[in-house]
């Protein structure tokens, strides 16, 4: 057993790999390919081995062999470039020039820094009589000749998806060269693949410093300015872009996520059906038309076009998750039997699958069948989970700094430093809180805008944790001890700057973004004025609708009962200090207070924020704007109380979430 673990370990198999490279360096094919073949048996789904293998077999002239090993790896790893260019090779071998061709072309459209795919190109295009993609390929050939050798390495690592191997060769080439546009670029590419926004930012910034007519950079700048929630700025970079290329559909794509993104959903529909009418069968497409539908409330529309997507791509989980979310469909028989034959198909993605699990569990809680509902949500979180490198240390730890970091006495030393605004009414708490509900209300006022879960906090947040943070030390929030009052005010004045692009001119306007309960102390020191509201829902209806629920991104802690009970302590022990820190500061409105007293909650809300009494927040449903939120069609509807206890029917499965819960379930409420 011992010497079998030792075996398969990821060092050994490492080193085997490299023995087995460096055979085929010395061109001891022989020995290479009986390593290899060696190694396939206990490993089978090994990318390196299974091409080494194909390497070997045509270096032996075992070109069926060789031919055979490469449809399996094609089967295991489809979007790996080197197959289809050994592929190449095999063909050129048994004199098969179309399909040598296609395959080299196959290889460079997936990484276009294969030299020996270019060359092979250029010659047999030539042989076959097509001069103009002969030079397209020597044009290529030349480009990558002028590149560093290790740009061009990190390229082809990149593009089969090894992104740490990439970023390795090119952070010390930067290093030891400088600024090369080249490979600054790269180096943001993998950031954006990896999510490191922050940093590919500054990257592509710094290339369009160098090189402002870079347009494929510029793109790329968009969109990570999308990613990081910039929808201004990004609409800006890609007006740029679409006026010199008007008809490129990616970049009407794009330019359509930044309209929503400052709330021009009529602009975005137009855009997206634009593009509809040249692709009609893209269910992506449809997707994309239904959601801002969903937003503008046209609820028949988005129900319409959430099936076309569905019909046009049967496993299309999210189309399915999608009317689900609606909250108000019901599926049909027939429907459901799809959904069923779909998640349990082999071929399903992993994506799709949670997808279409979350919708059968909520199919199944409309038909009473309460058991197996619980059984596809209980599926459908585990499935995300693995996909999640989330760790709920990180958020227990800020919450522990943020309590020895925000004391009174640290506020009562700053009194005077931020933005004194009135304007922002922030509404805090966890997702499936009754934070829409309260949102809605609220811009239901005459002098209230309504705006969107806004990204600014986090984002000034992040700023201020910096580059590589320190997980065990982190800079935010110790960063505030050492700003001044300018900071703060600057802070502030950049927050309402960068917000105005939401608004229309109201006096007032909501910032609903749940996750902000961690940043008061922030909020606080840059814009002391504004009033907190804090949306509170009891604990086993808050998390056990927040497992129910599949989130289009972020809120990584509700997919497992230990991290969304967790979570909810951690907001509960956050919000205690708060209360002790800057008392009065936060209005709690409880959920079941509001289902079970609307007139009073909603004068008590007003009051808190200043605001005389209007009839129409009692009437919020009759209230038309856009809403985003999973929540989205509940509070265009009357208040009912069915709500409150929904999470009883799933009581016999939810002993652990009780448990992990403890004291919460009880101190929830204390003032």
């Amino acid at each position: 057993m011992e010497s079998t673990a030792a075996t398969n370990s990821p060092s050994t198999l490492e080193a085997e790999v490299q023995h087995i490279r460096t055979l085929l360096e010395r061109k001891q094919y022989l020995d290479a390919q009986a390593a290899a073949a060696a190694r396939a048996l206990e490993v089978p789904q090994n990318r390196d081995i299974l091409y080494m293998l194909a390497v070997a077999l045509r270096y032996l002239n075992r070109i069926p062999e060789a031919l055979a090993t490469l449809e399996r790896l094609a089967e295991l790893h489809p979007g790996f470039s080197r197959l289809y260019q050994e592929r190449g090779h095999c063909c050129v071998a048994l004199r098969d020039a179309p399909r040598a061709i296609e395959a080299y072309l196959r290889a460079v459209n997936i990484n276009p820094a294969l030299p020996a795919s270019w060359a092979k190109l250029e010659i047999l295009c030539r042989m076959a009589g097509d001069p103009a993609n002969a030079a397209v390929a020597a044009d290529h050939v030349a480009t990558l000749k002028h590149l560093p050798p290790e740009v061009v390495t990190a390229t082809a690592l990149f593009s089969d998806g090894e992104l740490a191997q990439a970023e390795q060769i090119l952070r010390p080439y930067l290093l030891e060269h400088g600024n090369h546009i080249e490979a600054m670029r790269l180096l943001a590419r993998i950031g954006l693949a990896q999510e490191v926004y922050d940093d590919a930012e500054v990257l592509l910034a710094a290339v369009l410093e160098l090189a402002p007519g870079y347009d494929a950079a510029r793109a790329e700048y968009a969109q990570v300015l999308l990613e990081r929630h910039k929808h201004p700025q990004a609409q800006r970079e890609l007006a740029a872009l679409l006026s010199r290329d008007p008809a490129n559909r990616r970049l009407k794509a794009l330019y359509a996520t930044a309209s929503i993104g400052v709330g021009e959903h009529e602009k975005a529909l137009a855009l997206y059906q634009e593009l509809l009418v040249d692709a009609p069968k893209a269910a992506d497409l449809q997707l994309s038309i239904a959601h801002a539908l969903k937003t503008m409330g046209r609820q028949e529309a988005a129900v319409d076009a959430y099936r076309a997507a569905a019909a046009i791509r049967p496993d299309f989980g999210d189309a399915y998750w999608s009317l689900a979310n609606l909250k108000t469909y019901r599926f049909t028989d027939v429907e459901l039997t799809r959904m069923r034959s779909e998640e349990s198909a082999p071929s399903v993605s992993v994506t799709d699958r949670y997808h279409l699990c979350f919708a059968l569990g909520k199919a199944l809680e409309d038909r009473g069948e309460y058991a197996e509902s619980y059984r596809y949500y209980e599926r459908g979180n585990s499935l995300k989970r693995s996909e999640s490198r989330f760790r709920m240390e990180p958020i227990e730890r800020n919450t522990r700094l943020q309590k020895e970091i925000c004391t009174r006495e640290f506020f009562a030393s700053r009194a005077d430093v931020g933005a004194q605004s009135l304007e922002p009414i922030f509404i805090v708490g966890l997702p499936r809180s009754g934070s829409t509900l309260l949102e809605q209300i609220l811009a239901s006022h005459s002098q209230v805008e309504g705006t969107q879960e806004l990204a600014e906090i986090p984002r000034i947040a992040h700023d201020l944790q910096g580059f590589n943070p320190d997980s065990e030390n982190p800079r935010y929030p110790r960063a505030l001890a050492e700003m001044t009052p300018a900071d703060f005010l600057r802070l502030g004045e950049q927050y309402l700057d960068d917000t105005r692009v939401y608004r229309t001119g109201k006096p007032r306007f909501i910032d609903k973004m749940p996750n902000n309960f961690r940043h008061l102390g922030l909020i606080r020191l840059m814009l002391p004025r504004a009033r907190i509201i804090d949306a509170r829902r009891e604990p086993m209806a808050c998390c056990f609708s927040n497992l129910k629920q599949l989130f289009a991104n972020g809120q990584e802690f509700t997919y497992s009962i230990g991290d969304v009970a967790r979570y909810y302590r951690t907001y509960l022990e956050l919000m205690r200090h708060w209360d002790q820190a800057l008392p009065d500061w936060v209005l709690r409105v409880h959920h079941e207070d509001v289902v079970n007293d609307l007139d009073g909650s909603v004068r008590r809300m007003l009051d808190f924020c200043g605001l005389e009494f209007e009839p129409r927040c009692i009437e919020f449903h009759r209230t038309e704007r856009n809403v985003r939120t999973a929540s989205s069609e509940q509070v265009r509807q009357p208040l009912y109380r069915e709500g409150l206890d929904q999470w009883k029917h799933f009581e016999p499965w939810l002993g652990p979430l009780t448990h992990a819960l403890g004291d919460a379930l009880t101190r929830y409420r204390d003032p």
